[in-house]
């Protein structure tokens, strides 16, 4: 019985009985502060899980991205080799060339009235002339004519049409 008085006498003293219930109070409030921590830890890994995941794919695609670019790097760089090495082909010089000399061309048909029949006139000897080189009559007249005489660089028209009539 004197255990039981003693409790009764803690429980009957005003300032304990304030402190017990104060204890108590601060128990259960650590406890919930305990188990509310330990909640947001759990959020917090869980959290640092997913931004370490997001950081792994944002990685590979940021890789996958630089490779693309370096892959069309050089593809643009072979490109632009291909376009220089097809301008220095045999051909495309001569090609840009015609298209200026057709572009002056057109200029000094509107520039000049008089031109275009004289520039006719001339295009038409200037085909002919290469017909005859392509079918090899020209060189064998220039290499004959710069043998025999080599003060003469063009032969007469007689002989020329000669020797086509004779070829056909």
């Amino acid at each position: 019985m004197e255990n039981s008085s003693w409790i009764g006498e803690i429980f009957a003293n005003p300032f304990l009985r304030g402190l017990f219930i104060g204890v108590l109070i601060a128990a259960i409030l650590w406890v919930r502060g305990w188990l509310k921590a330990r909640e947001l830890n759990a959020n917090l890994k869980k959290l640092r899980e997913h931004l370490h995941t997001k950081l792994e794919i944002d990685s590979a695609e940021n890789e996958r991205r630089k490779g693309e670019i370096d892959k069309l790097k050089q593809e643009r760089d072979n490109l632009r080799n291909m376009v220089q090495v097809l301008n220095q082909k045999p051909g495309r010089q001569e090609l840009r060339q015609v298209q200026v000399y057709q572009k002056a061309i057109e200029i000094m048909f509107e520039k000049s009235p008089g031109f275009a029949p004289a520039w006719q006139i001339t295009v038409k000897e200037a085909e002919e002339e290469i017909k005859r080189a392509e079918r090899g009559i020209i060189p064998f007249f220039k290499r004959m004519t710069t043998s025999s005489s080599p003060s003469t660089e063009k032969p007469s028209k007689k002989p020329l049409e000669l020797e086509q009539s004779s070829s056909h």
